[in-house]
């Protein structure tokens, strides 16, 4: 079976990136990581990739003059690695129009909100602080804008009475390693594709039955 090619990048702890390297290591999973690519050296993310056998590489954002230089750093490392699809992991730097135009429809991210609500930081807090009944998650391709384009997948996560930002952001990263790996599937096996703004998913996929409401009536 030939399998996707992904390039991660990241640049903290990673746990996104392990919850696809460990996809990427079940029998039958599409797709593979061809390389690793943090902003940050001291990324505890790179010796997630490391411990598992994978190319990580550092390209230190502070060591380019010109943000362009940067982002051709990192285009070359993908490009030399072959990768067909960039899976952007806790990447905490915003990318350029050029950037994101040369992976146009093969690169993603994911975001801890119901996109379009909720862009930026502190998505928990704020959601918190609004007293919105669910917050969530996005897998999305990307665009110049930042945290907007086609949505793949998402989850919506009841807010109950005690959350506290931790434990939100605690129950957010369940949901996200969950689905990380099954919005790469989707990609790499034909089954997700862009049709002008919106993600067109395949009609034999599976979809929920019913809607949510919270709290219950």
């Amino acid at each position: 079976m030939r399998k996707l090619r992904l390039g991660v990048m990241i640049s903290g702890g990673g746990t996104n990136l392990q919850a696809l390297i460990d996809a990427c290591q079940q029998h039958g999973y599409p797709a593979k990581i061809e390389v690793v690519i943090s902003n940050r050296p001291d990324a505890k993310g790179l010796e997630r990739a490391r411990t598992a056998g994978l190319k990580a590489v550092a390209i230190d954002h502070k060591e380019y003059e010109e943000r362009a230089a940067f982002e051709d750093a990192i285009h070359d490392c993908l490009t030399e690695h072959k990768v067909q699809l960039v899976c952007l992991a806790g990447f905490m730097r915003l990318l350029g129009a050029d950037f994101v135009g040369r992976w146009k429809d093969r690169m993603i991210n994911i975001h801890p909100s119901l996109l379009p609500s909720y862009k930026g930081l502190h998505t928990h807090a704020r959601a918190l602080e609004d007293g919105v009944k669910f917050a969530g998650c996005t897998i999305h391709y990307v665009r110049p804008e930042m945290d907007n384009g086609p949505i793949i997948m998402q989850a919506a996560i009841p807010i109950a009475p005690d959350e506290t930002e931790e434990s939100l952001i605690a129950k957010t990263l369940t949901y996200e390693h969950r689905m990380y790996p099954a919005a790469v599937r989707l990609i790499a096996e034909g089954n997700a594709r862009v049709s002008g703004h919106k993600v067109v998913i395949k009609e034999d996929v599976a979809l929920p039955a019913t809607g949510l409401i919270c709290p219950l009536p």
